[in-house]
């Protein structure tokens, strides 16, 4: 109702500003009108009086003057009147009566200057009239000879003639209108306020409910029910506000609980739920963006890269360390390191469940207890470790830091909004994990679990221009068992099996992990070892020679054996240009230590590829 009253006060101001006006004009105008009629009667008195002076004078009767003075100034509106005598009729005929000496200022300035002067007085009492007029020596006044009778010239002033007029009555006449023009206005303004107030009450109310109305749906409120008393198109236009609010109202309703599904409440700090609907549906997009992008990034490390890029662009986090959690063997694998470096002791990457964050799978906040994760090493800083799980067999490790309490409290703000984009990569996360355990699969031999030859393939030529770039050198051994046929022939393929898996586990033990073993094709199987010198390399393959070896299979009926195997050796680059050269060199060695006795091991020369008997 605000509105209504700024509009009355508006409009009574308005009124009374022309009231005023009114007034103040219609007094002025009326004050100069009857001062000007006042005036002129004034005059004309005047003049009268002046005339029959003259008349008097004339006819001899001069001496009554004082009685005929006396009779106009018993009129009602005249006050007093008087005559004085100019100078040259003072002289000629002396002074006359006594009251007809000047009587002040204005006498002597009419009777020295020949101009008429008019003067209001005014006190409380009352309102004077003066008018004085001179007595002149002028033909166009008067047909008379006045230089017959007096000693004067054409123009000289002979004497004044002062009236003196109450106009009290024309100042209270005046008063008394401008009261009733007051009294008027005040009726009509009282009438317009009044009327405006009974008509225009009805849209004031309607306009007070529309802001409200707009003002609640401005904060997503859409439940404001608009009522007015106003009739015809006005209650038509509520009808259907009130019913588009309604819908308004279930439909933003819906949309809210549906966002509510994909963004966890309270994750937008805002009581606007219009500002909040915008920021998670702008939230939303970007996690879509962002879900569409790694789906199609070609493995799991790019996709660690991505939320590290996230993490540094989007949430401006300068300090932070990425895990990768191998729940089952409970091991950590660094993604990601800013340059402040873990916060964590080495042997929790080992050992994971030494994290808390990863044992609990609960956020860790320093702020929450005095030294909360007792294997942190944070020494000053403060930190938030945020664990978030892919699947079984992973999950992933955020921790964060931060120099000041503040800046803690910035990054916890900021914890939901970064679930939700680890929400959207798990499942693209997951699927690189099992795509990577399949390709994996693929590549290795079901039996020993070792390479196969499929991924010596892609290994070789993948790695062979930065082989060739970094200068590096591989060992390559080529091993065989001896007389293997002859134990799937007299034990079965069982015991054949178990020989084979067996080497795996020869071969796992003795390499390291910069080292690969492979199975190359039924008993033959392919190490490669990485920078190794002559002396590694030949110590390598007889501790693999000298553990298989020392192997005793079971093979049933209370009876065991053993095997024997023999081993080619060649060296990349000093053998052969490539690694495949080396593969067939090692090859053409291994034929050798078989065609010269086996069980034993062979290096490769260059004479073997000449004879005819190992090409």
């Amino acid at each position: 109702m605000q509105t209504k009253s700024k509009l009355l006060l508006t409009v009574a101001l308005m009124l009374l500003t022309l009231s005023a006006a009114t007034i103040i004009n219609v007094s002025l105008n009326f004050r100069d009108y009857s001062i000007q009629n006042a005036v002129d009667k004034a005059y004309l008195s005047a003049t009268l009086v002046r005339d029959g002076l003259t008349a008097h004078m004339v006819s001899g009767t001069m001496n009554k003057r004082e009685y005929f003075l006396e009779q106009i100034s018993k009129n009602d509106n005249i006050k007093s009147v008087w005559i004085s005598r100019g100078e040259s009729v003072s002289k000629q005929y002396g002074n006359g009566f006594s009251t007809e000496s000047p009587r002040d200022s204005i006498d002597e300035k009419v009777l020295e200057s020949g101009t008429a002067i008019q003067k209001i007085i005014e006190n409380t009492q009352m309102s004077l009239l003066r008018v004085t007029i001179p007595y002149k020596i002028d033909p166009k006044i008067s047909n008379l000879d006045c230089l017959s009778c007096h000693d004067a010239q054409r123009g000289d002033t002979l004497g004044s003639v002062s009236m003196e007029f109450d106009i009290s009555g024309m100042r209270n006449t005046g008063l008394l209108t401008i009261f009733k023009i007051l009294g008027i206005n005040i009726l009509f303004l009282i009438i317009v306020l009044f009327l405006i107030n009974r008509y225009a009450t009805p849209y004031m109310q309607l306009f007070s409910s529309l802001q409200d109305g707009i003002t609640k749906a401005s904060h997503g409120d859409f439940t404001h029910k608009f009522l007015s008393n106003v009739g015809g198109d006005a209650q038509k236009v509520i009808s259907q506000l009130n019913t588009l609010f309604a819908k308004m109202q279930e439909t933003f309703g819906e949309i809210r609980y549906n966002l509510g599904t994909f963004i966890p409440k309270g994750h937008v700090s805002s009581n606007d739920p219009l500002y909040e609907a915008k920021t998670i549906i702008g939230e939303l997009s970007d996690i879509y963006k962002f879900k569409k992008t790694i789906e199609h990034d070609s493995s799991k490390d790019m996709v660690f890269q991505r939320i590290t890029d996230l993490l540094k662009t989007k949430y401006a986090l300068n300090n932070f360390t990425f895990y990768e959690v191998n729940n089952i063997l409970a091991q950590r694998t660094l993604i990601y390191s800013s340059d402040m470096g873990t916060i964590c002791h080495d042997y929790v990457d080992k050992d994971a469940k030494q994290c808390r964050a990863h044992r609990t799978n609960i956020d860790v906040i320093s702020s929450e207890f005095i030294n909360l994760c007792q294997t942190c090493n944070a020494k000053e800083l403060k930190y938030t470790c945020i664990p978030f799980n892919i699947n079984n067999d992973s999950s992933i490790i955020l921790s964060i830091t931060s120099e000041t309490e503040d800046e803690q409290n910035k990054v916890n703000s900021k914890i939901a909004s970064i679930r939700n984009y680890l929400e959207a990569a798990k499942p693209v996360i997951e699927s690189k994990i099992l795509m990577d355990k399949l390709r994996d699969t693929s590549l290795r031999d079901g039996m020993t679990g070792l390479y196969n030859r499929r991924f010596l393939e892609e290994f070789i030529d993948k790695v062979m221009n930065q082989v060739k770039r970094e200068k590096e050198t591989y060992s390559v051994m080529m091993l065989d068992v001896d007389w293997f046929k002859m134990v799937n022939d007299t034990y079965g393929h069982d015991i054949g099996d178990k020989v084979i898996v067996e080497i795996g586990k020869v071969l796992k033990e003795n390499i390291r992990s910069a080292d690969l073993a492979i199975r190359y094709g039924g008993e033959e199987f392919v190490v490669l070892l990485h920078n190794a010198s002559d002396e590694g390399t030949l110590e390598v393959a007889k501790k693999i020679h000298s553990a298989f070896g020392n192997l005793i299979f079971e093979v049933g009926a209370g009876e065991s054996m053993q095997k024997t195997m023999s081993i080619g050796i060649a060296k990349f680059p000093h053998d052969g240009d490539t690694i495949w050269k080396c593969i067939k060199f090692a090859d053409t060695a291994l034929y050798v230590a078989k065609t010269t006795g086996r069980n034993k091991i062979v290096d490769y020369l260059k004479e073997m590829s000449e004879s005819e008997a190992t090409r």
